[in-house]
């Protein structure tokens, strides 16, 4: 399938359409508010005083806010390299970050921290220090994003401004019947998804973004939500726009069942980075919430495709923004073509303008559906393949659970570990809630038994990714034994 074309933004065409917006609102925190012109006034003293430093790869380490984005502005403005420093990871993987890209700039709060990584304060908050042999990069990078992975170190994606750029366009155009008009960024800016979409696409549109630490919102960790804190923030915001991943939309749609009120300034929901049960979305549109389910990756510099008001289906991704192509290859793999990164770091650059997102899929009257994974994906004893995000991401809309992990490899019947959503929940408030999934779903994809889970999957005991991905590897090695002891006695 093949998005519409439209031109596509440089950097110079995003600081054109922040100088014509001039005094209209474009970033706030709290009683700290920044015009157009005024924010453009401080990210070009901040990317002189990069220049002034010889800053050439700059790591924040920040907390949302507006100086996160001040500094991401000015590394872009003075084509700089900028390393988006993940809260949510390990100190051991921010040391890998700040090792691998060669970082040689640090911004943060406090940098006493990373004083064995070698950087010493500067005025201003600028922590520097000196890198003998920086990494080799591909030519254009501006951006070095970390992907967690579900395995080793975080892997880091080099991208150039027109990819990111072209991204932040065709989402612009994707939302521009909804006239947003102020833009609540809920997922850290170190996160690509709302750094693109949460920033570059309302300034380009002339909205103003407010930004709050991230634990104002209620977010903690890779998992923790405070609901309550998060809905008084809303209040507080009355936003258009939101960017929710799949278990905060789901905790937003139980508070507006159970009668909390959204502030009826909404218009946009974008949900994304991870698989969305359709049962949620139905739920979600059921209540009246304006959600919009997307897919992207790091590897495309974000958004790939995207359901609009205008063009929407539930139980689909979207069709493609219009800077992308999307194409399926032999088995399924979703294949995209358009803005992509550059290379991976260290790694060779891209060869083949065809990405292939390790994605299976299908369309749908040109609606994109998703199955999973390919290398995810097993193969029961009676020879039936299953994706098991596809399980999960039902498991999980079921509230009592909190965290699911589905396996079934040559095994006569699939076996999920369940973690509950808290330690008072009865085994059978967890059976009930796996029977209503299993009656949505064909018989080889059921969860035929399952085991209460010893602890949450978290990135602490190597069960997860520091952002909630599931380590299956190490959680096959944990579980073996007891799903082996499981299928025996179940057949005796």
């Amino acid at each position: 399938m093949t998005g519409e074309l439209t031109m596509l933004p440089s950097p110079e065409m995003l600081f054109a359409a922040m100088r014509m917006h001039d005094e209209r609102p474009a970033l706030q925190q709290g009683g700290r508010r920044l015009s157009y012109r005024e924010a453009l006034h401080e990210v070009a003293l901040r990317a002189e005083r990069l220049r002034s430093a010889g800053c050439r790869r700059v790591a924040i380490a920040l907390d949302n806010g507006v100086d996160w984005a001040l500094w991401d502005l000015a590394a872009l403005q003075a084509g700089l390299v900028c390393v988006p420093l993940p809260g949510f990871f390990s100190a051991a993987q921010q040391t890998h970050v700040l090792d691998s890209a060669g970082a040689d700039t640090l911004i943060i709060d406090d940098s006493t921290c990373f004083r064995p990584a070698g950087f010493g304060v500067t005025e201003g908050g600028i922590a520097q220090r000196h890198v003998d042999h920086p990494p080799a990069l591909p030519a254009g990078t501006v951006k070095i994003t970390y992907t967690s992975g579900s395995t080793g170190q975080p892997k880091g994606v080099c991208l150039d401004a027109a990819a990111q750029m072209a991204v932040a366009g065709s989402l612009r155009h994707a939302s521009r019947s909804c006239a947003i008009k102020r833009h609540l960024c809920v997922l850290p800016l170190a996160t690509l998804l709302e750094n693109i979409a949460g920033l570059y696409t309302p300034l380009l549109s002339g909205a103003a973004v407010e930004l709050m630490p991230v634990g104002d919102l209620g977010l903690s960790g890779a998992t923790g939500f405070d609901v309550q804190r998060f809905l008084a923030a809303l209040q507080r915001s009355q936003p258009n726009s939101l960017i929710l991943l799949p278990h905060l939309l789901l905790m937003l749609a139980a508070a507006v069942e159970w009668d909390a009120a959204l502030p009826a300034s909404l218009r946009f929901i974008a949900v994304g980075g991870g698989r969305v049960s359709p049962g949620l979305l139905q739920r979600a549109d059921a209540l009246g919430l304006p959600v919009f389910e997307g897919y992207g990756l790091s590897e495309c510099a974000s958004v790939v495709c995207l359901n609009t008001p205008e063009q929407r289906r539930i139980g689909t991704v979207g069709r493609p923004l219009a800077h992308a192509d999307v194409r399926l290859g032999p088995g399924g793999e979703v294949l995209v073509r358009g803005a992509r990164m550059l290379g991976y770091l260290g790694e060779a650059g891209a060869a083949d303008e065809w990405l292939d997102s390790g994605d299976l899929g299908h369309f749908e009257d040109g609606f994109l559906v998703l199955h999973g994974r390919s290398k995810h994906q097993f193969v029961t004893a009676y020879g039936r393949n299953v994706n098991p995000e596809w399980v999960e991401a039902e498991l999980v809309q079921q509230l009592p659970i909190a965290q699911a992990w589905l396996h079934g490899e040559a095994l006569p019947a699939n076996v999920a570990v369940l973690v509950p959503r808290g330690p008072r929940l009865s085994d059978d408030t967890l059976a009930a809630a796996m029977t209503a999934v299993n009656r949505e779903l064909p018989d080889y994809a059921r969860v035929h038994h399952w085991l209460r889970a010893d602890e949450p999957f978290s990135a602490a005991n190597g069960l997860a990714t520091p952002n909630g991905r599931l380590r299956r590897a190490a959680l096959l090695e944990r579980y073996r034994q007891a799903i082996e002891r499981h299928i025996a006695a179940a057949t005796l």
